[in-house]
């Protein structure tokens, strides 16, 4: 059987708490998403910490290590921690997730991309808490930065750490920017890539628009794994691409809120689950956390600083 490593994106920094009661908020809820995600047979959890009171993203360190360390002594999940934190936080304050906590897989965002949520705003009227809007709202003028500079740094410290990192792709032009690092000794191939599908300001999903970057990918890179995430409602249907195509794949709470249309998830595991029947009846099998380090070249549980 074929092996894809199946990733979940726990809780994220997009959705807020008024959107879904299910979205995991306090380091017990996350640490619960991410059991249960082991469980119904996934390989990655991906992971952004909030504010427990308030539901805010935060890189908070003493949660971030609480989350990894109780997993690691439960289980053998790979842990992929953020750098992309919350949206108008510093390079500094994001990369410190690998700085501080050596994972073996953190999210490396490959370029600068006009990151918008405010459409979000016109779907609900009441908040839950006061800082949703003015989170939602800001970004019509904001730019998530991640400058050539801010590149070779954090290419340094996932160097240092011995991190991989999981190179996240919002639209073509940053495949460049792989390219690049590449060529000026940063990055070292195999790379693996998160094509990223469905933010405003980034790439739109489809089935052309993902075979258009794969091959751009190869005739750029050449060495790669790639896997495949999609913000709302074509999650499902382009992440089936992704497999059919030879990728790997994302779903959870971070990227949709939604099982099938109306019907919101309850849970991480439950959107795990749905791509794991549809891979097994591709002839797919996922990958288990010690295939997938075997697969992109991790460096072990035994090494991280958790």
């Amino acid at each position: 059987m074929e092996k894809r490593i199946i990733t979940a994106a726990i809780t994220g920094s997009i959705h807020t708490p008024t959107m879904s009661p299910y979205l995991p908020i306090t380091p017990e809820q996350i640490i619960d998403e991410i059991l249960a995600v082991h469980e119904a047979g996934g390989t990655v959890c991906h992971v952004h910490v909030r504010d427990p009171k308030t539901g805010q993203p935060v890189t908070d360190l003493d949660i971030f290590r609480e989350i990894a360390s109780t997993v690691k002594a439960k289980c053998d999940i790979i842990l992929c921690l953020t750098t992309g934190g919350g949206l108008g936080m510093s390079a500094e304050e994001r990369v410190q997730t690998v700085a501080t906590l050596s994972p073996e897989l953190a999210s490396f965002n490959a370029g600068s991309v006009n990151f918008a949520l405010f459409q979000a705003m016109e779907k609900w009227k009441d908040w839950k808490y006061d800082w949703e809007p003015k989170y939602l709202k800001m970004t019509e003028d904001f730019i998530f930065a991640n400058t050539f500079k801010t590149l070779r740094e954090f290419s340094e410290s996932f160097k240092k750490c011995e991190t991989k990192p999981e190179l996240e792709v919002y639209d073509s032009g940053m495949i460049n920017n792989i390219a690049n690092l590449i060529a000026r000794g940063y990055l070292q191939k195999p790379v693996y890539v998160q094509f990223v599908m469905g933010v405003l300001g980034g790439i739109t999903p489809s089935c052309e628009n993902l075979m258009f970057l794969v091959d751009y990918a190869k005739r750029l890179i050449g060495d790669f794994e790639f896997s495949v995430c999609v913000a709302g409602r074509a999650q499902f249907p382009i992440c089936t691409q992704s497999l059919l195509i030879g990728g790997h794949v994302r779903v959870g709470l971070e990227d949709n809120l939604y099982l099938e249309k109306g019907v919101m998830a309850k849970s991480n595991a439950e959107q795990v689950e749905k791509i794991i029947r549809i891979a097994k009846e591709l002839g797919i099998e996922p990958a288990t956390p010690d295939e997938a380090r075997q697969i992109l070249g991790l460096k072990g549980l035994n090494k991280v600083n958790y």
